[in-house]
């Protein structure tokens, strides 16, 4: 018989972690990006509107399966049927999904490696160790395995410790300074010339491009991505929240803390990167398109920094920083998952879980960083372009399509027994069950 789920010991702690799962490098740093090449303020509305009509409803319907149960996502959507079909499909659905997420999670460490390195030169730099400085900031097989190893075992760290040991008493530390870093780095920057002309492009939107199709796709997308929708972990997160807890209500508040964090985010890189522009660093190609992101992160701002003088130095580690808690707070929801599911699954102990699964992991990603050319895009596409937003579809049908009305509506019914008369009750099950996947698949069509 599997073992029953941990769980969180207070909501708050609940809504921090899973705010914390969602916010990730792509939200700090793809969000930005996304507005600056997609008219600014433009993007940032559709955005917000894209994570009210598609991103918080299928929030709510991935928490849903995750409580219903309060087991790993193999169980969670096998037992949402007692058809033998419709079980197994369940059950091989969850595994896929578990499967997909350790594949995001394998690159994923890749690019929070670069980020710790970037963090750590800026003190070398200031140490003296010019040379271990060059050595971080340069791109090389040995750099990117030593900090990807690096990351992956302060993530292996706070999960094997437990949930409310690990994974929430970390995410109580980090996201309130994740915050805080946020405000001051905005605070700083927009003191700095040419910032009001990025906060100009991000603050005034221009209404004419708000019906841009490529636009709504864009910003559909990014919202899909950011609440780290059809990977199981908001699935795994909601089996450790009580049954005494509003799941509308509090799908809302990482919503909102998630969406709070990508607008701060906005108010730091978009300014950031005309007070760059100012100092001389090139942002846009000579055909006048913004540059990569990965250049951006890794050779634009670094730019600004040193151009900055000694305060640069600072400067650079309190932003790398913010990056890294923002890639850690993730990688914990990334590695948790199929941690427990093995767990649960096996009867193992959750640290030899952790161990095993972390392993692997860091296997594939090594696997990629010597085949770096040939996979690390291509797995970024699958599972990011393709992978994620099928499974978010198939977990909302087997929701809304196999599981009887009736229990979905006992199911949301517990920390809300109004439910049954509420407007929300009326319009979400349909909603879920017929608007979301046009959406979802209108989104992987234009992906």
């Amino acid at each position: 018989m599997a073992l029953k789920s941990p769980a969180f010991s207070s909501r708050i702690g609940f809504i921090l972690a899973a705010a914390g799962s969602a916010v990730g490098v792509g939200n700090i740093w793809g969000f930005p990006t996304q507005a600056a090449s997609n008219g600014g303020g433009a993007f940032l509305l559709v955005y917000l509107a894209m994570i009210a009509i598609l991103a918080y409803p299928m929030l709510v319907a991935e928490l849903t399966i995750g409580r219903m149960r309060q087991q790993n996502p193999i169980e969670a959507l096998r037992a949402l049927s007692d058809r033998p079909f419709w079980r197994m499909f369940g059950a091989v659905s969850g595994v896929i999904g578990l499967l997909v997420l350790s594949l995001i999670l394998s690159f994923y460490a890749i690019v929070s490696g670069w980020l710790l390195a970037f963090m750590f030169a800026p003190i070398a730099e200031l140490m003296g160790f010019t040379t271990a400085a060059q050595w971080l900031t340069e791109f090389s097989v040995q750099r990117n395995m030593v900090m990807m190893i690096l990351f992956m075992l302060l993530t292996i760290h706070v999960v094997r410790s437990g949930v409310t040991d690990g994974i929430e008493r970390w995410s109580r530390r980090l996201m309130p300074m994740l915050f805080v870093l946020l405000i001051v780095m905005v605070a700083y920057i927009l003191t700095l010339p040419g910032a009001t002309q990025g906060l100009e492009m991000y603050l005034k939107p221009d209404f004419s491009r708000v019906t841009d199709p490529n636009l709504i796709i864009r910003a559909m997308g990014q919202a899909f991505f950011s609440l780290s929708i059809g990977v199981c972990c908001m699935m795994t997160y909601g089996a450790y929240l009580s049954r005494d807890e509003n799941l509308p209500k509090t799908a809302g508040w990482v919503a909102g803390l998630d969406s709070s964090v990508a607008f701060l985010a906005g108010l730091l890189i978009l300014p950031a990167m005309f007070a760059a522009q100012e100092l001389g660093v090139v942002i846009y190609d000579a055909q006048g398109q913004l540059l990569s992101s990965d250049t951006l992160v890794f050779s634009v701002l670094p730019a600004m920094f040193h151009s900055m003088g000694a305060v640069g130095h600072w400067v650079a580690l309190a932003f790398f920083a913010l990056m890294v808690i923002a890639a850690i707070t993730s990688s914990i929801s990334m590695l948790e998952a199929p941690v427990n599911a093995l767990r649960e699954e096996t009867n193992q102990p959750r640290h030899k879980s952790a161990w095993i699964v972390g392993f692997v992991i860091a296997v594939v990603s090594a696997v990629i960083i010597y085949n770096f050319e040939q996979l690390f895009g291509a797995v970024i596409t699958l599972t990011t372009v393709y992978m994620q937003p099928l499974l978010a579809l198939v977990f909302g049908i087997l929701l809304t399509w196999v599981l009887r009305q009736h229990l979905l509506l006992k199911a949301l019914s517990e920390g809300a027994p109004e439910m049954a008369s509420s407007l929300f009750w009326k319009i979400w099950p349909w909603y879920v069950k017929f608007i979301c996947p046009v959406l979802i698949l209108l989104v992987i069509w234009r992906g």
